[in-house]
């Protein structure tokens, strides 16, 4: 018998602030940073690696509240905690001191994330397999069993989960290979950081349509002439062919937001993205009506499933950006999945972060493979930092992404980058 005999949680902080990478009108000198997550067995071959994603100070409350999620596992059998993932996901939000602390939001619930995430990437290594395909050799039944459906009863039953899954589960093998043909189609929001400067922005936007992506991101926000210039240097770089999307990430109030659109309609973007509070579900619908065609995208910032059913039932977004460290890892992505398949809305996820694209690569394609079984508006992100601190790094190919094969959830980091970037005494900060 195998056991968890520890939980560790690490502070693992990038200097991205200084490059001005990850900047926009909310967010303007953010560190990518992780609360990192080991689960260790008595096995020292037997791992488990997980994360969630903060941006500098703070992260070291997330890596606290990792560790406390933790302290149930320890002492439990490896093969009976990943064959029933669904019950160590309830047995730890059935926790109410920690759960008094969100609940179902803030740091306890990034850390949740962290420590699940872990949890399934153990679960794939143990099956020798990557995430995505441990997923989709599931049966419908055992994903059910396995999502968090509580208080979605009114938007989703179980019995319709099952439903979606069964419908698409006969051709699943017909999709994966087309998805080992051609790769999850991916944009790029490298280019469009808005501290980077005009020559910047257009070298690197002239860089993306050379490598073959179709859809880009800039951010937006701050100036509304800036806005404009940048995105007619775009427009000149990408042409009106290619997709252009827009994030304000959360800047705006609801009549701001629809002021500001109306002067950049011109440019044709394919969304506005986070154009206003991410809790506002009334507030995004009023933008929705009033900015169409223009889409409007939102969730990076979306805190459990309750706030993404109300999005739903609201008809308040044309595109859901869940994120793979914000809500409560794969337990609660699979109920959003499903009731986004239910209502008709895309999922295109946030991937923008330290290892959210090594992750965001294996809901999509588990998306496109199981429950929506359609490419038709769906791409997820892909920012092209920091992948090298990683085990197996994502592989994006001509605007797609490369299935990844390697067993696990692609979370693990080199020993090195964490003693190099662990806050604050690793190597990089204690020398600064």
């Amino acid at each position: 018998m195998t056991s968890i005999v520890a939980v560790t949680a690490h502070d693992v902080r990038f200097p991205t602030s200084l490059s001005m990478d990850g900047s926009d009108a909310m967010n303007k000198d953010g560190d990518y940073s992780a609360a990192y997550v080991v689960i260790h067995t008595d096995d020292p071959e037997v791992k488990g690696y997980g994360f969630t994603f903060t941006i500098g100070r703070g992260n070291d409350l997330c890596v606290e509240a990792a560790r406390q999620r933790g302290l149930p596992l320890i002492g439990r059998d490896v093969d009976e905690a990943v064959a029933d993932l669904g019950g160590v996901y309830r047995d730890l939000a059935s926790d109410s001191q920690l759960r008094w602390l969100g609940p179902e939001k803030g740091v306890v619930h990034l850390a949740m994330a962290a420590v699940m995430n872990a949890m399934w990437d153990l679960a794939a290594r143990r099956a020798g397999k990557p995430l995505w395909r441990l997923l989709v050799d599931m049966t419908p039944e055992q994903l059910v069993d396995a999502a968090d459906l509580r208080y979605l009863s009114d938007a989703l039953t179980r019995d319709e989960a099952i439903g979606i899954l069964t419908d698409l589960a006969p051709t699943r093998a017909e999709r994966i290979a087309d998805l080992e043909e051609r790769g999850y189609p991916c944009y790029t929001t490298s280019a469009g950081w808005l501290g980077y400067s005009d020559d910047k922005l257009r070298r690197l936007l002239q860089e993306a349509v050379n490598e073959g992506y179709r859809h880009v991101k800039l951010k937006v926000g701050a100036n509304l002439d800036d806005d404009i210039r940048r995105l007619r240097i775009a427009r000149e770089v990408i042409g009106w062919d290619a997709n252009l999307m827009i994030d304000a990430n959360q800047v705006w109030d609801v009549p701001e937001a629809i002021e500001w659109m109306k002067h950049l309609a011109e440019f044709k973007p394919l969304w506005i993205e986070e154009p206003t509070s991410p809790d506002d579900v009334l507030g995004h619908a009023a933008i929705r009506a009033a900015v169409a065609p223009i889409g409007v995208a939102t969730g990076e910032h979306g805190m459990n499933r309750v706030l993404f059913k109300q999005f739903f039932q609201a008809e308040a977004i044309d595109f859901c950006q869940l994120d793979a460290a914000r809500l409560a890892s794969v337990n609660e992505i699979l109920s959003v999945f499903l009731m986004a398949k239910k209502f008709g809305v895309p999922v295109c996820p946030h991937a923008g972060g330290v290892g959210l694209c090594e992750l965001v690569q294996h809901l999509s394609i588990f998306d496109y493979v199981y429950v929506s079984g359609s490419l038709e508006n769906r791409v997820t992100e892909f920012v092209d930092h920091l992948h090298e601190h990683f085990v197996n790094p994502t592989i994006v190919r001509n605007g797609a992404y490369v299935l990844p094969t390697a067993p696990g959830y692609s979370a693990q980091m080199f020993d090195e980058s964490v003693a190099t970037y662990t806050f604050p005494e690793g190597a990089y900060w204690a020398s600064r």
